[in-house]
């Protein structure tokens, strides 16, 4: 199964546009790389909310900062052999 291709904010405004200028959903679908169904869902959400932001996914929120997560991978990618605990440690550690 191949990997799902997201669209950024722009690119749902332009295939939007695109709609709204005539083009078919099909050859806006093409243009973007997405199915087609990607593209008629799309128009819907736009058409009941004005509005092609992404809505807010449920799940549990995030305990680290962006700058905490570089961190770690950077302490992961450098020292491979590395416990999680050994990260979390120097984590804390970085962190005082």
């Amino acid at each position: 199964m191949p990997a799902r291709r997201k669209l950024t904010t722009f690119n749902r405004g332009r295939a939007i546009a695109w709609l709204h200028d005539g083009v078919s959903k099909c050859e806006v679908a093409r243009q973007l790389g997405v199915s087609h169904s990607v593209i008629v869902r799309l128009n819907q959400r736009f058409q009941t909310t004005n509005n092609v932001e992404e809505r807010p996914r449920s799940g549990r929120p995030k305990k680290t900062t962006p700058r905490e997560d570089r961190f770690i991978q950077r302490q992961a990618l450098q020292h491979r052999a590395t416990t999680c605990k050994v990260i979390r440690g120097q984590l804390r550690e970085h962190q005082r």
